[in-house]
């Protein structure tokens, strides 16, 4: 496969500026908090045993090299990701770990795969920021063998998953310039529509589409909220670029509606989510 460039794209600019660098800058956090969910992912990807999988917006890589090392020698991972802050970071960490993953820098959407290439094709919260999902999958099933498996986990709606909004909606009266979430729009709640997320795969050319609701209990620490917020999300990169009392201000009127979801030292929240299969 040969290198190609990211459409040029409000998520390409997000991934490749300051919420890549916020992402890499928090891996470990991020790691840490959705262990749970990438268990469950790769759990179920060997289950299949494949022989060539591929990691649909890989990020820094935790759930490449976690397949990766879970299938020893009998399996061969690829992440593609739009980010190159973050798959220069996924190189570095399967440098590291001694682990043999291909990353390739690209849009999966418009991305050409080589033709029938990947038996398994999986994503942790990588498939909800396609300009146009069902192209995506349309050129991800291009690559899929014949029989191959798809198995995604995607957030489902901002209503389900209040954690997620805690910090805009009691940041929102300092912040008056933070976006919108704005549905079935690219972002994190875009596959918050069940029926909507169904048609996708299926309008891609893909069959036998399941869909299942999950809810993972996921924790950080409670020394760890604060960093959260300051770094991640839209709060998060409004606090990069605003000043000290800015920062300051937010992040007091910020941590105290954080305190439903702290319990012995702990930060705890469920993760609702879709996990998603379907066949080629």
């Amino acid at each position: 496969m040969s290198r190609q460039e990211p459409k040029s794209n409000e998520q390409g600019a997000l991934w490749n500026g300051l919420g890549g660098q916020s992402w890499v800058a928090s891996q470990d956090l991020l790691d840490d908090l959705f262990r749970p969910i990438e268990d469950l992912l790769v759990d179920s990807a060997v289950s299949v045993k494949p022989h060539h999988v591929l990691d649909v917006g890989c990020g820094t890589g935790s759930t490449t090299i976690a397949l990766a090392l879970r299938l020893g020698g009998s399996g061969a991972c690829t992440g593609v990701d739009i980010s190159e802050p973050m798959i220069s970071r996924a190189r570095e960490r399967a440098s590291l770990e001694d682990v043999a993953v291909t990353y390739v820098r690209a849009d999966a959407q418009t991305y050409p795969f080589d033709r029938a290439s990947f038996d398994l094709l999986i994503s942790r919260f990588g498939v909800m920021f396609f300009d146009d999902p069902v192209e995506a999958l349309a050129n991800l099933r291009r690559a899929a063998a014949p029989g191959a498996a798809v198995r995604f986990i995607a957030w489902r709606g901002a209503a389900e998953n209040p954690f997620m909004t805690t910090a805009e909606h009691a940041a929102a009266p300092l912040l008056p310039q933070l976006p919108s979430r704005r549905p079935n729009e690219p972002g994190q709640f875009a596959f918050a529509d069940r029926d909507r997320v169904r048609e996708i795969p299926q309008n891609g050319g893909w069959h036998a589409v399941g869909i299942e609701p999950i809810d993972v209990p996921c924790t950080m620490p409670e020394g760890a909220l604060v960093r959260y917020v300051s770094q991640l999300g839209p709060v998060g990169r409004a606090l990069q670029q605003a000043d000290d009392e800015c920062r300051a201000r937010v992040i007091a009127a910020v941590r105290p509606a954080f305190t439903p979801y702290v319990l012995g030292g702990e930060v705890r929240f469920a993760a609702a989510c879709w996990m998603m299969e379907a066949r080629a």
